[in-house]
């Protein structure tokens, strides 16, 4: 008995372990393309002449822009969840970083319709938003769509994962009662047995 539940402890250490990883499968590559291009947005102009970057930094007329302050949440949350995490993500495999990068990525969605509605309602002589502004938003987005479907698809396996583990223990549990009260006088564990051979 003591062997088995051993063995039950390794092998619900196995589930939880499994329980912690995702498999995203073609989503990895999908993923992968759109960080790279979330990446590359930043070299793009976000409004008239400056760049991403710029906006990252307060650099290069991003003062003279009137870049505000949405433009600016927006693209370190796009770097941090977008790229950041993403990559994290899709080189460890584990479920908590996906969530992470699922999480952040949606608020940069958020953040990133804020930062497009500044531009547009900028005071005039001001530069409008720019196409690196719009094609970030638009790839937050598809992030955030993509790791919504991998977190889903392994919240599902993780919860069948414990039904099942529930349903086996109720299963040996009820198993265990029912040897006890057919043959109430059968020792529990094995050290009777062990008396009795010596």
């Amino acid at each position: 008995m003591a062997d088995f539940d051993a063995y039950r402890s390794e092998i619900e250490a196995a589930e939880r372990r499994v329980a912690g990883a995702i498999e995203p499968g073609i989503r990895a590559f999908i993923v992968a393309i759109l960080v790279f291009v979330l990446l590359g947005s930043f070299i793009l102009p976000h409004t008239g002449s400056v760049r991403g970057w710029d906006v990252l930094f307060s650099s290069h007329g991003a003062a003279a822009a009137a870049v505000a302050l949405p433009s600016r949440v927006f693209a370190w949350l796009a770097l941090i969840f977008g790229v950041g995490f993403s990559m994290l993500a899709l080189m460890t495999r584990r479920w908590a970083l996906a969530w992470t990068a699922l999480a952040g990525s949606a608020l940069a969605s958020a953040t990133g319709l804020l930062a497009v509605w500044s531009r547009q309602t900028v005071a005039a002589g001001h530069p409008g938003p720019g196409i690196g502004l719009v094609v970030s938003w638009i790839t937050v987005m598809l992030l955030t769509f993509h790791w919504a479907r991998v977190v889903w698809q392994r919240t599902i396996v993780q919860l069948a994962a414990e039904e099942q583990r529930r349903r086996y223990a109720a299963e040996q549990q009820s198993k265990t009662l029912l040897d006890s009260v057919d043959n109430p006088d059968a020792p529990r564990d094995g050290s009777a047995a062990t008396d009795g051979a010596r």
